[in-house]
């Protein structure tokens, strides 16, 4: 007989909405995802914009907490503008932000050892992400750069700031060359795939995986590692044990959580909806589906439920 594997527990606690959660007052900060949790990047779940009216009239303060490539003040006018009332949020944190900000302080011994000149990935229809401020000077050529930055899956700066649109597999013909030089990367959007109007996309974690296999050297500037969750923590004046995160990758936001020591709701209608047989909004996940997948992804959520529902 084989012996068995010593494991995290993988009982979850299984809700149909946030109601009882939220009224016993225990978590005085929660940090929301917003792709899959809070819209789908075109429109608002169901039922998402009463939730967080509910939830704030519990004296709960949120922050969105994303593993978007673009700044902290673009994420909340995405989310006023999808009809979310801003106000009800301390801020949003998000790893494009972070991503920034170490950038532009190098206070950080590991960022204050980069160059200035880097290979820039971004974004060509979802308009180029700006390096304004941060004095640095995109390069085509490998062999000029000393960082690769990664904000993007669709284009390569140009020196003017405009982007080149490039298709995925050429983005990593260059990746190749930039991991033989053995130069560092800098990734502001750790997602693997996000939701848009329920299809997957590409997004540049999954470049970054690429780049660690190729041997190269990444710095994670969201979801999973802790540095997001310390900066949330940071901004709402708190510590772990008065938090919950609410998120829908268990690589990210639920590894994330796990991370940082903060309880966790995981929602089953986000990226992972197809892999747990799900077809429409609020559908129930089966139980042993998610348990599943708690095993494969060695995530551990504290509650499970359909959608961002009260």
């Amino acid at each position: 007989m084989m012996p068995k594997c010593s494991v995290p527990s993988l009982q979850f606690h299984t809700l149909n909405g946030l109601r009882q959660l939220a009224e016993t007052r225990r978590f005085k900060v929660w940090l929301l995802d917003q792709f899959g949790v809070l819209h789908d990047g075109k429109q608002p779940y169901p039922a998402a914009i009463s939730t967080l009216e509910n939830i704030a009239q519990t004296g709960a303060k949120m922050v969105i907490i994303s593993n978007s490539s673009r700044r902290s003040s673009t994420t909340i006018e995405k989310v006023k503008g999808l009809g979310f009332d801003a106000s009800l949020f301390l801020g949003a944190i998000t790893s494009g932000e972070l991503t920034h900000q170490y950038l532009q302080r190098r206070d950080d011994p590991w960022f204050a050892a980069l160059g200035r000149s880097c290979i820039h990935f971004t974004w060509n229809g979802r308009g180029a992400i700006s390096l304004e401020g941060l004095d640095l000077q995109v390069v085509e050529n490998v062999e000029e750069a000393e960082f690769v930055l990664a904000h993007g899956t669709e284009a390569l700066g140009n020196a003017d700031g405009s982007a080149r649109s490039m298709k995925l597999e050429d983005l990593e013909k260059i990746l190749e060359l930039c991991a033989s030089k053995g130069i560092p990367m800098v990734v502001a959007n750790p997602d693997y795939v996000t939701v848009e109007a329920r299809d997957l996309r590409v997004m540049p974690g999954t470049l970054a995986a690429k780049y660690e296999k190729l041997g190269g050297e990444v710095k994670w500037m969201g979801k999973p590692d802790e540095i997001i969750y310390k900066s949330a923590m940071a901004m709402a004046g708190t510590d772990a044990s008065d938090c919950i995160a609410v998120g829908d990758s268990f690589h990210h936001d639920i590894k994330g959580a796990n991370a940082a020591g903060i309880e966790s709701v995981f929602i089953t209608g986000g990226i992972h909806a197809t892999e747990l047989g799900l077809h429409g909004f609020g559908e129930v996940a089966d139980s042993s589906s998610v348990q599943s997948l708690v095993s494969k992804y060695e995530a551990y959520p504290s509650y499970v439920l359909p959608a961002f529902t009260w």
